[in-house]
């Protein structure tokens, strides 16, 4: 594994882990009003569209962050609705 790809995977596991505070506070609280559905939609199709493009360039570090971001904040969007 090259220093770039070690560099990128590092990137993918802090941003990736950034959510998983919120993930658990909306799940803890049952509340999820401070969360904007807009902001999670346009924020997850970047994820998806970043997960396409990672795909296409074969690039793990890209895939993985995107991926395991975008099931984390599905988790979010539809705590948000259940709680509602």
């Amino acid at each position: 594994m090259d220093s770039i790809t070690l560099l990128g995977l590092c990137a993918a596991g802090l941003t990736t882990s950034a959510f998983l505070p919120q993930m658990f506070k909306t799940w803890k609280t049952k509340s999820a009003k401070d969360v904007s559905y807009l902001m999670l939609i346009t924020f997850m199709s970047g994820l998806l569209l970043w997960l396409i493009y990672g795909i296409y360039l074969k690039s793990w570090p890209i895939i993985l962050a995107n991926g395991i971001t975008l099931f984390f904040n599905l988790i979010i969007l539809w705590l948000k609705i259940k709680y509602r």
